[in-house]
């Protein structure tokens, strides 16, 4: 029974799928321990792991990005961010470019000791690390230590060439068309960041591991024996070069059932679906749901455009303020059982999100995707070209065009959703888990 941990972020987003692959690891025989901020410990024991207290963050978002307890500079660096969503896109990647460092890159040193530590008290056979969890992938990299790299976004988060550019969506979808010049500007400063971090890596590595092979470009740093991508197999994705690697798509991360989130949830759902009335979801995710300008028009356009349908609204810390909307054909909570929710609602409104992305497709819910930010655009890119879904753009959206976008989604399923989500129903988590065992079971390099 080989031992393993697996090592989050403490970001919901990516500590619940990550949770469950640890939960599958489990189910096909290891013995798994997951590691993350102490107030995810719930996720480990959902997943039937161990828990292990772990930080490898200054951020930290546990399901509502305003609400969740962090530092000054750190809750600055989230204002920003939101304030420059309602600019559009370059500017929210060129904000996010800015923070980058802060935000990805903190206390490398810090990190290493607690990887060490880790490795002496549990002594596992190997980890599994989150991709963007880069103080982790590298202190892994520097103590020898075999790992299997988790890619929680899209697959050109690993870039998979020299000209591809972390923090630069490989494609756009139709509704968001940067100018060349735009285009440029962020292009120079993803490659300043590119080159700062790589800097980072390899001053790091040579104080504490010179004996190891030097790191080499930061951002491409990942396992050589497997890395999972939560994300569907399109053709046209960029193939990554050979590396000795198995490149395993699982898909989603999502179990086949899910569990119920009581009473109060199955009464809110039979209310608003009574008579064979449509209902629509609406979520933003952990951080975007700050949004409630969006949110309100959304609501508004639904509303107009589609009188028959009744709508379930994410609002996060923006509730009291879209109350006014409540009513016996809407529904506004501050959180909501998204994973629950979908298969039973009849469309989906959400930020392109990878999490919320894969699990449409999973369960063949048609989405209307508004991307703000970092992958969110190539995700929605894919969304159109695979015909999964139609996309717009948050930052000139108007009430009109939402409800007509809804209403399309309600009358016509999308040409490609029944494709894809077949496909995506055969791999999962429990398929990922399996393959992820036998291909760091196999003779290979550390990492």
């Amino acid at each position: 029974m080989p031992r393993v941990v697996v090592i989050s972020p403490p970001f919901l987003s990516h500590a619940q799928p990550l949770s469950v692959l640890a939960g599958a690891l489990a189910r096909a025989g290891a013995d798994v321990s997951f590691a993350c901020a102490p107030p995810f410990a719930r996720l480990a024991e959902e997943a039937g792991t161990a828990f292990v207290p772990l930080t490898v963050s200054r951020n930290a978002n546990t399901g509502v990005a305003r609400s969740t307890r962090q530092g000054a500079r750190e809750s600055e660096r989230l204002e920003e961010f939101l304030g420059s969503t309602r600019e559009g896109a370059i500017a929210t990647l060129l904000t996010q470019s800015r923070h980058r460092g802060e935000d990805m890159l903190a206390d490398p040193e810090r990190v290493l000791a607690e990887v060490r530590g880790l490795q002496e008290r549990l002594a596992p056979d190997w980890f599994v690390a989150d991709q963007l969890s880069y103080p982790v992938t590298l202190a892994l990299h520097c103590l020898g230590l075999p790992f299997a790299t988790f890619c929680p976004g899209h697959p050109t988060y690993l870039p998979h060439a020299p000209e591809a550019l972390f923090g630069v969506p490989y494609a756009w979808p139709r509704a968001v068309r940067p100018a060349a010049r735009e285009l440029a500007e962020l292009r120079r400063a993803a490659s300043d960041n590119d080159l700062a971090f790589t800097e980072r890596f390899a001053a790091v590595a040579r104080r504490h591991a010179p004996e190891a092979p030097a790191p080499g470009r930061a951002f491409a740093l990942a396992s050589r024996r497997a890395v999972v991508f939560n994300y569907p197999e399109f053709p046209w994705l960029p193939k990554h070069p050979p590396s000795g690697a198995r490149f395993l798509h699982g898909g989603h991360c999502v179990f086949p059932e899910e569990q119920g989130p009581g009473d109060a949830w199955e009464r809110v759902l039979g209310r608003l679906a009574s008579g064979g009335r449509r209902v629509v979801l609406i979520a933003l995710g952990t951080f975007l749901s700050a949004r409630d300008d969006v949110l309100a028009t959304l609501v508004r356009g639904v509303r107009s455009r589609v009188p028959d349908a009744a709508v379930v609204v994410a609002a996060g810390e923006a509730a009291p303020r879209l109350a006014r909307y409540a009513g016996p054909l809407v529904h506004v909570a501050r959180t909501v059982p998204q994973r629950w929710l979908l298969g039973r609602v009849d469309a989906m409104v959400h930020h392109g999100g990878n999490n919320s992305f894969t699990e449409c497709v999973a369960s063949a819910t048609p989405a209307l995707v508004l991307p703000f930010s970092s992958d969110q655009f190539a995700i929605a890119h894919d969304a159109e070209r695979a015909r999964l879904g139609t996309c717009l753009n948050p930052a000139t959206l108007t009430e009109e065009e939402a409800g007509a976008a809804v209403r399309r989604l309600l009358d016509h399923v999308p040409e490609g959703l029944p494709r894809w989500s077949e496909a995506l129903r055969r791999r999962g988590p429990h398929w990922t888990a399996g393959r992820l065992l036998d291909a760091m079971g196999s003779p290979a390099g550390s990492g």
